[in-house]
């Protein structure tokens, strides 16, 4: 049975993400059915929406907005009854919830979620923070991160931080080399929460071999692509973070987000733990 393929148009008066996750976060829940994105994003005018619809005119499938201009929505909902098109506005069951709850009246805003306030410059300061602490690359100013991640050569330690930074978490991050010293004072850390992030042997030399690959790396017999190796490494981390008592997660079977809520959720408790013992 081959693959079955659909139109899916996204209509944003904003940048579009917030449809994006939410749509291919279902369309990942049908393994046979992959959509065609066509992503029409800073919707605003009426003559925007007409190229849009004009392009779900030539491609009907389905359609998810968010636009909180009421005349674009309706014009939009009309114009995909006419072309069989089934349609949803995103945020609308959202909004109506809060408004139940909260009894109050939302004021229409395109993109608030992207207004620049305290959280915005939160992350970017998060985010610069962690691009200067990759990797081990800048071997001071660890006090002040949330959160520091160890781990060895490909437990996925970038990813994770950009996507921590990404949430306002000031993420630093450094590599588990053998012969290479940790940085001194990593035990003496008071504000970060230190993790350890595992891997299977087998996922590690997977990983390894397909950078080498991409490398066009001469030697590929290495003892970093060596099963044995890398047993080692990993036995000595963990034995490592045993020592100094740092929480560990297999990223083994995780993808980046759920790797990332787990710290998030630890961080929390390690926060509370930092606050009742100050």
């Amino acid at each position: 049975m081959g693959r079955h393929y659909f139109h899916l148009h996204l209509i944003s008066d904003s940048t579009g993400e917030t449809l994006i996750a939410a749509s291919r976060a279902v369309a990942a829940q049908y393994q046979d059915v992959s959509s065609i994105e066509h992503v029409y994003p800073l919707v605003r005018s009426r003559a925007q929406l007409d190229r849009a619809i004009a392009e779900i005119e030539a491609a009907p499938g389905i359609v998810l907005f968010t636009l909180v201009d009421q005349e674009l929505s309706h014009r939009l909902e009309e114009a995909c009854r006419e072309s069989g098109s089934p349609c949803l506005s995103v945020l609308q069951p959202i909004l109506s919830l809060f408004g139940s709850y909260l009894g109050a009246t939302s004021t229409p805003r395109p993109g608030a979620q992207h207004m620049l306030n305290a959280d915005y410059f939160k992350r970017i300061d998060a985010l610069n923070y962690t691009m200067m602490h990759d990797d081990g690359q800048t071997a001071e100013g660890y006090e002040e991160a949330d959160v520091l991640l160890l781990g060895v050569s490909r437990t996925s330690k970038t990813p994770t931080s950009i996507y921590l930074a990404n949430r306002g978490v000031r993420t630093a991050n450094i590599p588990l080399v053998p012969g290479v010293p940790l940085p001194p004072g990593l035990e003496k850390l008071k504000n970060p929460l230190v993790v350890g992030l595992l891997a299977s042997p087998e996922r590690i030399v997977q990983i390894r071999q397909n950078r080498l690959l991409s490398l066009n790396a001469a030697d590929k017999e290495t003892p970093y692509v060596d099963r044995m190796s890398v047993s080692e490494e990993i036995a000595s981390s963990r034995r490592l973070f045993a020592q100094h008592g740092w929480p560990t997660i297999d990223v083994t079977r995780r993808s980046i987000e759920e790797t990332a809520a787990a710290i998030i959720d630890l961080h929390k408790a390690h926060r509370m733990k930092f606050i009742t013992q100050a």
